[in-house]
């Protein structure tokens, strides 16, 4: 984030998953206007990055289904947003860190195809679910951040 927007009261992040080389035309209304999209990987295609990007800047993780042109993504990552520290997997089974140790206050993940949001020892784990249309109902997610309370919804598009 520029420095001008980790001085900001608040902030809204757009989180998405398993889009799987489809971007449906809705997500981009439900996240217009985040400050930030996170990708918790199976992206499918370097264009839909591409695509989110348009919208707003951009983290993502590589998934368990992306392919060589995703080598170059992090399997893990860190992003910090104002004060706070949200971690990035793909598949939570892999978290490789103690969020509590770590001062992380959000592990956001996908793989599942599920959307859920869960509070376990004071960090939330949140996933946004399948962007993509499956045989579920497609979700995203958008992550709340104010001061230092962090709350999350599901929406389907």
């Amino acid at each position: 984030m520029t420095e001008k927007e980790e001085r900001k009261d608040g902030y809204l992040i757009g989180v998405i998953s398993d889009t799987h080389g489809h971007l449906r035309a809705e997500v981009a209304e439900v996240l217009k206007g985040v400050d930030l999209i996170i990708h918790a990987g199976d992206i499918g295609k370097p264009e839909v990055l591409a695509a989110l990007g348009k919208i707003a800047p951009v983290h993502a993780v590589r998934g368990n289904m992306d392919g060589h042109w995703a080598f170059g993504l992090p399997e893990t990552e860190v992003v910090e947003v104002g004060d706070l520290l949200l971690y990035v997997v793909h598949d939570v089974f892999r978290l490789d860190i103690d969020p509590v140790a770590t001062g992380v206050v959000a592990v956001i993940h996908g793989h599942t195809h599920t959307a859920t949001i869960e509070n376990r020892k004071g960090v939330l784990y949140l996933n946004p679910g399948c962007a993509a249309s499956f045989k579920s109902t497609p979700t995203v997610a958008l992550l709340h951040i104010r001061d230092n309370s962090v709350q999350a919804e599901v929406l389907e598009v």
